[in-house]
């Protein structure tokens, strides 16, 4: 039953009078929710978008995109749908919070993923194949169009690179089907012996099928085989598996291959880890990520021209059913486009590569911490470099003064510079503490390696926290001075991560702040003791405070609204779908408040709905960055109050992990936040708008000055930069030379 609130009077058509009780929106009734799957749907397809912009993204950054369309794609069948389905086979009847049971949510979802990737190879095969022609490179999938050079280049390479490699698999009475690995690309064959003759057409003996075998193409070659030019003189490729199917007669000698087609499955790879009775959660993760090679298999691609005798054997072997079954206008795996984007030759088709710029306030300064004493800094990746995040782990490890450093850690590059850090500092005697997050998805083995690295080289290592996962993104260092201990604390939006740091756009502060110094103590100590503090100064801590914290802020908007003072907010993050959050800010709308959310993926929030978020904008940046801080401003009557943090508005970030969200207090940084937020805002050449309908729209740019927030913010931070005096030319006078005159 919707709640009721005051009672109005009106007249009747009679004259009459007659009480009517206005009842106030359910904000929970599931209509005014998306699910949050076919939300994230739309982000990829906001991705897709770029890769189909013929006007301002280049040729090359447009097959990046549609490589990430690929990757994206993959991780939410492993993840999502596999999910979706477990909660199928355990017979879950719940509902979401758009009311979609997880049945509804796969019925939906197939019809949408089908059309998705039938949009992916119309991008592919009909917008960029053609186009990469005519800059000069060609993908080759016909062996006709070969030249005589071309042909024998392919002969040697693949006898002397490719033959050594493959293991063909022939399944019979004596050998059941190969096992074949989660997203590996392969090569399905049907295949006959040779001398076989073929039976009179009036005989009724039947003749034997054809034997099925099986080859995968290896993962440890390049996909993209370089072919000498094109006689024209363009560039040609040609894919490791077209490769493999011009020679495969060559691993089948004494057999005549009848068909063949390359083929993809998809498994679960959705981690199950029962950590209440896991008595070492680093070898139960072990454990678990050997299994998410051969997890159920829940997708397979097939190209479109497959032979009905080979689908039949691949279906029956992989208990697929038509709704996981993709048939594909192309090559499988999209994701080799990224390997296209990274041919030479081609730099006037892509985005020119960007240089952070230095950090003003590290310039020229030896001592990191002396530059942090006097004021709080801000950086913001990847326009300003991630250096001094590094620098200052880098220096603590070094500095006699430091007593200890301590630090989170998600996820981490493959040689990074932050853990050498942190090595170097245990051997120098330094007490080190370090989070290492193993349940970071996808990361866990990557995760697993560092913690013994660091764990050798004598740091305390704690292997994350039992049902949850560490977020935060928080480093401390405890340093003596001549006026007592004083800690220094990095916060930050985005991982410690030298190699995404370039590629993500995320915020960090730098800070002594007393009280964001004593909160950090007391993260963790949590972390590494479970002791709960009995406040917080500064922080605002997931997963038992966040939620509260923000309904209170959401909540104040509200009351200021409805008692005629200024209120709005203005937030940014990665996604949104917690429904409390989500009626929350139902509720702040219903009361006047005006709310701008820029949301880069899910958003199960609805806009323009009457009477109930009718004072809500989303808009979705999808650029040559990834869009990854999060800030959130609540005016406040005026009395702003902005934060910056790790957590999105998600279950899981405000149930279920460690997050720390911040405060920006320093009346600077404060109006370089704001800055930051407002120009995203303005965005009309990346922005995506979301409609009441639910679709995002672009924004109509005719008659508009462009913004394009990323490009405008990687030129800001370069004009922060003193420009370096430019030295005098050396002049010098040269006599002239008489001249000659035909007089």
């Amino acid at each position: 039953m919707a709640a009721k609130n005051n009672e109005k009077t009106v007249s009747t058509d009679e004259g009459k009078k007659a009480d009517i009780t206005a009842a106030a929106p359910d904000f929970r009734n599931p209509e005014y929710y998306s699910n949050r799957e076919l939300s994230w749907l739309k982000f990829n397809a906001r991705c897709l978008s770029e890769a189909r912009d013929t006007k301002i993204v280049p040729l090359f950054e447009r097959l990046k995109f549609l490589a990430i369309t690929q990757s994206n794609l993959d991780e939410f069948f492993m993840v999502r749908i596999a999910s979706l389905k477990d909660q199928v086979a355990a017979g879950y009847k719940g509902t979401d919070i758009a009311g979609m049971t997880s049945s509804m949510q796969l019925e939906e979802l197939g019809k949408n993923v089908h059309e998705f990737v039938k949009d992916q190879y119309n991008t592919f095969n009909r917008m960029l194949v053609p186009a990469l022609e005519k800059a000069g490179l060609s993908l080759i999938s016909d062996y006709q169009a070969l030249s005589q050079r071309q042909s024998d280049y392919l002969d040697r390479y693949f006898e002397e690179e490719v033959y050594p490699v493959l293991t063909p698999m022939a399944m019979d009475p004596s050998r059941p089907f190969p096992l074949v690995r989660n997203k590996s690309l392969n090569i399905g064959a049907l295949i006959e012996a040779k001398g076989s003759e073929p039976l009179p057409k009036k005989s009724k003996k039947k003749k034997e099928a054809p034997e099925f075998a099986t080859v995968q193409v290896p993962s440890v070659l390049p996909r993209i085989v370089r072919l000498p030019d094109s006689e024209n003189g363009s560039q040609a490729v040609i894919l490791l598996e077209e490769v493999i199917r011009k020679y495969i007669d060559r691993l089948f000698q004494h057999y005549h291959v009848v068909c063949t087609c390359p083929y993809r499955v998809m498994r679960n790879a959705d981690l199950t880890i029962d950590e209440e009775e896991a008595e070492d959660l680093l070898i139960e993760i072990q454990r678990q990520i050997k299994k998410r090679q051969w997890g159920e298999v829940i997708r397979l691609e097939v190209n479109d021209a497959i032979d009905k005798r080979l689908l039949k054997i691949l279906k029956k072997e992989f208990a697929i059913d038509d709704r996981d079954l993709y048939y594909i206008s192309g090559p499988l795996d999209l994701s080799f486009c990224m390997s296209l984007y990274g041919l030479d030759g081609f730099d006037a088709y892509k985005t020119p590569k960007y240089t952070p710029a230095p950090v003003l306030e590290f310039m020229d300064q030896a001592d990191i911490f002396e530059v942090i004493r006097k004021k709080d800094v801000l950086v913001h990746h990847p326009y300003m470099t991630f250096d001094p995040v590094v620098q200052f782990v880098r220096q603590a490890s070094k500095d006699p003064n430091v007593l200890a450093i301590k630090q989170t850690l998600y996820r981490v590059s493959g040689n990074s510079p932050i853990i050498h850090a942190l090595e170097q500092a245990a051997d120098n005697g330094k007490q080190v503490t370090v989070l290492v997050e193993l349940k970071a998805r996808f990361d866990e083995e990557h995760n697993i390696a560092w913690a013994k690295t660091l764990e050798q080289a004598g740091c305390h290592v704690i292997y994350g926290l039992l049902g949850l996962k560490v977020h935060s993104k928080i480093t401390m260092v405890v340093r003596r001075e001549e006026d007592g201990i004083r800690r220094y604390v990095h916060l930050g939006t985005g991982n410690y991560n030298d190699s995404t740091a370039k590629l993500y756009t995320d915020l960090g502060l730098f800070t002594c702040d007393e009280g964001i110094g004593q909160d950090a103590t007391a993260v963790f100590n949590m972390l590494s003791g479970y002791s709960e503090p009995d406040r917080w100064y500064k922080l605002m801590v997931a997963p038992i405070w966040l939620k509260n914290d923000f309904l209170k802020l959401i909540r104040r908007e509200t009351e200021n609204a409805k008692a005629g003072k200024s209120a709005f907010i203005r937030a940014k993050m990665n996604s949104i779908c917690d429904p409390e959050v989500i009626a929350a800010l139902y509720e702040a709308s219903c009361a006047g408040v005006e709310i701008d959310l820029l949301v880069r993926g899910i958003c199960c929030l609805k806009v323009g709905i009457p009477g109930v978020s009718e004072h809500i904008r989303v808009r979705s940046i999808v650029g040559n960055f990834l869009e990854h801080a999060r800030i959130f401003w609540f005016h406040n009557n005026g009395d702003d109050e902005l934060f910056m943090g790790s957590s999105d508005w998600m279950p899981r970030n405000l149930d279920r992990r460690v997050e720390i969200v911040f405060p920006v207090e320093d009346k600077q940084l404060r109006s370089e936040v704001r800055h930051i937020l407002q120009t995203e805002f303005e965005d009309n050449v990346k922005a995506h708008i979301l409609q009441a309908d639910g679709s995002y729209e672009k924004i109509d740019k005719r008659g508009k000055v462009l913004v394009n927030s990323q490009e405008q913010f990687c030129e800001e931070a370069w004009a922060r930069i003193p420009k370096e005096p430019v030295p005098a030319e050396e002049r010098h006078f040269t006599p002239a030379e008489p001249i000659e005159s035909d007089e």
